[in-house]
């Protein structure tokens, strides 16, 4: 499953500062979705057209946006492993030429599903992204939920994302 496609689409280069604004999070309970959550009140849904399933958003029209994308799979025979999932991901970031550096990696869970969760430092031709990824594996999915923003909204962008996390309820 590629989480990466679209982030350097979406957030470019030069960095202007997030406003720290309090979050409030709207429920998004579609009924296609093996799970509900709450994204962030404003932020953009977008398609990027690129046959991924879940939910993609961003926080703004323009870039630099923060982009968080919580997908899904079924599981296609197999026994997929999280560590499997990240060497294919960080195998497809390599491909387009970017370098990726881990920087922690911890087993979480999320919504009832546990998982295996890494951060990364993505350097790319226009300059450097921070990275969240978490692979879970479900019953029936596998799921990749990432957020990916400039090393100046990081870690407000996490503190967000984690939020989100904590309304995750797979069904």
């Amino acid at each position: 499953m590629k989480v990466f496609t679209a982030a350097l689409l979406v957030l470019s280069l030069p960095v202007v500062a997030a406003a720290q604004t309090p979050v409030t999070l709207v429920p998004i309970n579609a009924p296609k979705l093996p799970f509900s959550v709450s994204m962030p009140k404003g932020w953009l849904g977008v398609n990027f057209e690129d046959g991924a399933l879940g939910v993609s958003a961003v926080s703004a029209k323009a870039p630099p946006a923060t982009l968080i994308r919580l997908l899904y799979a079924a599981k296609a025979g197999g026994n997929p492993t999280a560590p499997t999932e990240f060497q294919k991901f960080e195998q497809g970031v390599r491909s387009t030429g970017a370098s990726l550096k881990q920087t922690a990696s911890r087993t979480v869970r999320y919504g009832g599903v546990n998982g295996l969760e890494r951060e990364y430092t993505l350097t790319h031709p226009k300059g450097k992204l921070n990275m969240r990824v978490w692979y879970g594996i479900g019953a029936k999915n596998l799921y990749s939920f990432q957020l990916t923003d400039t090393p100046a909204r990081y870690a407000a962008a996490s503190s967000t994302f984690s939020k989100v996390l904590a309304t995750v309820k797979f069904r």
